[in-house]
């Protein structure tokens, strides 16, 4: 056992993950717990990015590459939606604690992060997002199909994902998280799932299953979710948004089911079974 801790604390420090004092805290930690961040590590390990043009400039992309051959490949469609061990990967657009409003460019060929634009100006919030903020791979919210109980249809993207970790992911990062509930906001008369999650490798992650752990571990975190993704567009003078199911942020069980309803979406559109009218971009 011990040689297998040395070999893994090895393995980060040869990633460029882990400096010595890191590699031996690593070595301390629990054996689930060293697993996750070994695992989480060569997820990231898989993917490198590419930046072109200026940063905070329309120009701006980060393109996804594989590291094993650096071949160009779409974060939307090219990395798999399930990391296995009930973990699925997700792909950071907004690290925590900024405010430019980043995006999967998903008209784009390989559909690369972009700055989101309103009237030939860069999108930011109007104050910081406190939590990492991205999209879960090859799932997608049909805009042709309506949820009966919140009357809505899809936005037309891939699902967001709400990371409540203590670290801050890097943009265009691709991290393997745990679901743990889900919240259904609904802008503009449109549904958008934001599935509330932790990274595998958090060293909270080993507490927090389902919604009522998060409530148990940090308390009153789910309710500042809501309220920020509710009152964001206030100070630009537009109504706050609205959420399905009475405000309640739903357990891991509807979660996953929104998550496997979603990805069936996204395999229809991918396929052809489901007419690409909304002009996406599947390569």
């Amino acid at each position: 056992m011990a040689a297998t801790v040395a070999m893994r604390a090895s393995f980060l420090l040869k990633a460029g993950v882990a400096r010595p004092q890191a590699a031996r805290a690593f070595a301390a930690r629990p054996l689930v717990a060293r697993r996750a961040a070994l695992h989480s590590t060569v997820v990231r390990a898989a993917y490198e990015n590419e930046k072109k043009g200026a940063p905070d400039s329309m120009d701006f992309r980060i393109f996804f590459k594989q590291q094993k051959d650096g071949a160009v490949v779409s974060p939307w469609h090219d990395i798999p939606l399930y990391a296995g061990d009930g973990l699925i990967n997700f792909v950071c657009e907004i690290p925590k604690e900024s405010a430019a409003k980043m995006e999967v460019a998903t008209d784009e060929t390989n559909t690369p992060i972009k700055q989101d634009t309103k009237k030939g100006k860069l999108r930011f919030y109007p104050y910081n997002i406190n939590w990492n903020y991205g999209l879960l791979p090859q799932t997608w919210e049909d805009p042709a199909h309506k949820n009966t109980e919140c009357d809505a249809a899809g936005d037309n993207d891939p699902v967001d994902v709400v990371e409540i970790g203590s670290q801050a992911c890097e943009m265009g990062g691709v991290y393997q998280v745990k679901p743990l509930g889900v919240y259904a906001m609904i802008d503009d008369g449109e549904l958008d799932w934001k599935v509330i999650a932790i990274r595998a490798d958090d060293p909270l992650a080993a507490k927090l299953n389902d919604v009522e752990d998060v409530e148990r571990e940090l308390p009153g975190e789910l309710q500042k979710v809501l309220e920020w993704f509710r009152d964001y567009k206030i100070p630009d003078g537009k109504p706050a948004n609205k959420f399905g199911y009475d405000n309640k942020c739903m357990n891991k069980a509807f979660t996953l089911d929104v998550i496997e309803e979603t990805h069936t979406f996204y395999n229809k559109l991918r396929s052809g079974a489901r007419a690409n009218t909304e002009e996406l971009s599947l390569v």
